[in-house]
């Protein structure tokens, strides 16, 4: 009896390696990180286990954004970092910079043979959207974040010791920019701003003051531009995550009075009506009105 399930065991788990190694997709079974470099172990962890590989600002730059459950993503090869497998991607879900590579832990993944259904997101009811920023006012600022609580699993796999003041900032418990607004929609937006830049429908701004341009807004318009989005919560206020550097959290999730912060914004930029296309311009904005019926 005792070798008839020793030989089970075994021919599950070989059952199980043959899957993973004859697989071509995967899918997403947990919030996931995906990095642009395979050394999973060098960014989270290190030698020591205590390090996280982060820029003076606190920002892990490795970090493309977090994959959440369901994100169906394409096997393009195995690698190894430490004891476990890491495979390069790629995902329709985002759209990675020219000349990024895409890199998933294994243990994140359940392998498929054929091509799984897509993720298929359910946009909340806006009244829903707006309560689902509100909630995550003060969270920290995380560069690639759209997960508020963070990835448990980095804790349990990565490091040594974790202490719960640290827990949040190893398991990159946080949000960026356009990660605020991926969150609040539960995945349904794009998930950075040059997408974002064109996303929706224009609204238009060219030639008009801070007051005209605000005047002109609407719950959830984006105030948008290659680097940064603004989300309009209401007439009266803004909502988005900003880096500050040095900050408590680096800055993250802060409301402010809209025409205050268009007024700041148009202090460097002027508004525009429409994104010239390829071009990443530092001294323009657009508004985009993106939510369905609005």
């Amino acid at each position: 009896m005792i070798m008839r399930n020793v030989l089970m065991v075994l021919l599950f788990l070989c059952s199980c390696l043959a899957s993973a190694e004859s697989a071509e997709y995967a899918v997403v079974t947990t919030p996931a990180p995906v990095l642009n470099t395979p050394d999973f172990v060098s960014v989270f962890g290190g030698e020591s286990g205590r390090n996280l590989d982060a820029d003076r600002c606190g920002q892990v730059r490795a970090l493309e954004y977090i994959a959440l459950p369901g994100t169906v993503v394409t096997l393009l090869q195995k690698l190894r970092s430490g004891t476990t497998d890491i495979y390069q991607v790629d995902t329709d879900d985002y759209v990675a910079p020219p000349h990024v590579r895409l890199y998933v832990d294994g243990r994140f993944l359940k392998f498929e043979r054929s091509m799984p259904e897509p993720r298929r997101p359910l946009l909340p009811p806006r009244d829903k959207v707006v309560s689902a920023l509100k909630a995550v006012t003060g969270s920290s600022y995380v560069w690639g974040g759209n997960i508020p609580k963070g990835v448990p699993e980095l804790a349990e796999w990565f490091f040594r010791d974790v202490r719960i003041n640290d827990a949040g900032r190893l398991t990159l418990a946080g949000l960026d920019c356009s990660g605020l607004l991926y969150h609040a929609t539960g995945g349904w937006t794009p998930r950075n701003t040059s997408q974002l830049t064109a996303y929706g429908k224009s609204v238009t701004i060219a030639g008009k003051n801070p007051a005209e341009v605000v005047e002109l807004l609407q719950p959830l318009d984006l105030i948008v531009w290659n680097g940064h989005v603004v989300i309009v919560l209401d007439r009266q206020t803004a909502i988005e995550s900003r880096l500050a550097c040095g900050s408590p959290g680096n800055g993250g999730v802060v409301m402010t009075s809209l025409l205050q912060r268009v007024t700041e914004i148009m202090r460097t930029r002027r508004p525009v009506n429409a994104w010239p296309e390829g071009k990443k311009q530092q001294d323009i904005f657009v508004a985009r009105r993106w939510y369905p019926g609005s």
